[in-house]
């Protein structure tokens, strides 16, 4: 260490990200992925209340 140096270091300047187009196929993935990220909000909230995931199916009890 120098004794000139002192402080914080600037961070580096990243460089500026390049827009690029989306093509249809782009488009429909990303469409898709939001929506598949909608459905697992859903399931964790629904998870987080308690409730039954799925409803139906055969109910076992204890001793009869």
């Amino acid at each position: 260490m120098s004794g000139r140096q002192g402080g914080k270091v600037k961070p580096l300047k990243a460089p500026k990200k390049q827009v690029k187009e989306l093509d249809e196929e782009e488009l429909a993935f990303k469409q898709k992925q939001k929506e598949e990220q909608a459905k697992l909000k859903l399931m964790k909230e629904k998870a987080a209340k308690g409730g039954p995931l799925l409803t139906g199916g055969i109910k076992k009890s204890g001793k009869k």
